[in-house]
């Protein structure tokens, strides 16, 4: 699941996915999110941190925070590049953080790392 306000952002992580041969849902904001999760069950979570409504810190800690998708490891995506950023990802259970702009190789290795399906 790819989840970012940025078409273009969601559009090149959704291509760089497929092409993979991975499934990928989209999603706009953490609220859209969190239904498609519930409904899906997804292997793998990328969220910006920059949203709006519920931004990527709350939605990771919502994931995180429900026992039946708690396991499910969540990569944060963000421009942020700080140590603050990085620490406050950790600190909602993220298991990754990526810098944008992301490449197709970052993105296939984290799923690699955490899904292994890449």
């Amino acid at each position: 699941m790819v989840i970012d306000d940025s078409n273009t952002i969601r559009r090149s992580a959704e291509i760089f996915l497929a092409q993979a041969g991975c499934h990928v849902l989209l999603a706009e904001d953490g609220f859209d999110a969190l239904a498609k999760i519930a409904d899906h069950h997804p292997d793998i979570v990328f969220v910006d941190i920059m949203m709006p409504r519920l931004d990527g810190y709350q939605t990771c800690a919502l994931i995180k925070k429900n026992p039946k998708f708690s396991g499910t490891p969540v990569i944060m995506l963000s421009s942020k590049d700080g140590l603050f950023d990085r620490a406050r990802g950790r600190m909602v259970g993220s298991n990754e953080y990526l810098t944008k702009p992301f490449t197709k190789d970052s993105l296939l290795k984290a799923v690699a790392a955490h899904a292994g399906r890449a």
